[in-house]
């Protein structure tokens, strides 16, 4: 029998039908100058080496974590490399948060963490998108402008969230930051950061000063995924479910995907073999991959029935749960 491309120890999550991979190219770096910004940004594209054009664009948002360089372009090849093997192309920037720039301290009032900079980078990437066709060998005109997502992991929520419509109320002076773009028509949150105020712990109000998320406003079409062992006591007092408020609080359409015993790492989608990751495993990881793909298949072509046929064959594995509301 061929080899499928696919870790052997791949489980049930082999049950969850995908379309066949193709070979894929990775272009890194593309620098897009940024004047207003403290240097420039640069990304990471990767894309099927062959077949059909207009390819839907995926916006990668990196988390944050302790590793030197997963938190970057460099990182998210469990994702990056799946996606676009199956027929995305995948733009994902260097944010400002990166330890990987070293500009993490002190941070700015206001936008610590550079949180808001993760949507700012991919509304420049938006608008620079003829810029990245002519930059990256064989990309040219093959990039579908009206089918755009973005997927965000742990801080990358915050990418997410301000794309999607958050409304952000910062405690400290009730500002108010609040700038969707109507070009992202749908996205999915991996392990996001739940509600603010009350819910949150005392360490985790220090290191997210700013939050104060309403989700009231997210009427853009996306799914939660988390893990109903990710504890994050350093941001919450409540348990993993905190993790799914986006889901709850928004209005619908929205999927929510529980993983059972899933940790944040959510498999190891940072990287491959990731130390930081307390749920390492290629099942796990597969689940991910392959339940993200169908979710944004059916978004973003009319008709298509990936997802569907995704949750039927995962309500069989046993392995978690999908919840919807309309």
């Amino acid at each position: 029998m061929a080899h499928s491309g696919y870790h052997v120890k791949i489980g049930a999550a082999a049950q969850i039908p995908i379309n066949d991979p193709t070979p894929i190219i990775s272009f890194s770096p593309v620098v897009l100058p940024a004047p207003n910004r403290p240097s420039n940004l640069e990304l990471r594209v990767t894309f099927p080496a062959t077949g059909a054009d207009k390819l839907p664009i995926l916006l990668l948002s990196h988390g944050q974590g302790p590793s030197n360089h997963l938190s970057s372009l460099e990182g998210y090849a469990p994702l990056a490399e799946f996606y676009a093997a199956h027929g995305f192309a995948v733009l994902q920037p260097t944010h400002l948060r990166s330890g990987f720039l070293g500009m993490s301290l002190p941070w700015p009032k206001g936008n610590e963490m550079w949180w808001k900079g993760g949507a700012e980078d991919m509304v420049q990437i938006l608008d620079s998108l003829e810029i990245i066709e002519s930059t990256v060998p064989g990309l040219k005109d093959r990039l579908d402008y009206s089918k755009i997502s973005v997927v965000g992991h742990s801080a990358g929520s915050f990418t997410v969230y301000g794309l999607l419509g958050v409304s952000n109320t910062d405690p400290r002076d009730s500002s108010i930051h609040y700038q969707p773009d109507n070009r992202v028509k749908a996205g999915v949150i991996l392990a996001g950061v739940g509600g603010g105020g009350e819910n949150m712990s005392e360490r985790g109000k220090g290191m997210l000063p700013f939050y104060g998320a309403e989700f009231s406003k997210m009427t853009t079409p996306a799914l939660v995924v988390y893990g109903d062992d990710d504890a994050s006591p350093h941001l919450t007092v409540r348990g993993a479910d905190w993790h799914a408020d986006p889901y709850h609080e928004a209005p619908g359409p929205k999927d929510l995907l529980t993983l059972f015993g899933a940790k944040h790492g959510l498999g190891g989608i940072s990287g491959w073999d990731t130390a930081e990751t307390l749920d390492e495993g290629p099942e796990l990881q597969g689940i991910v991959q392959r339940m993200t793909w169908a979710y944004l298949r059916s978004q973003l072509f009319e008709g298509d029935t990936a997802w569907e046929d995704a949750c039927k064959a995962f309500e069989g594995i046993g392995k978690g749960k999908v919840d919807s509301k309309e």
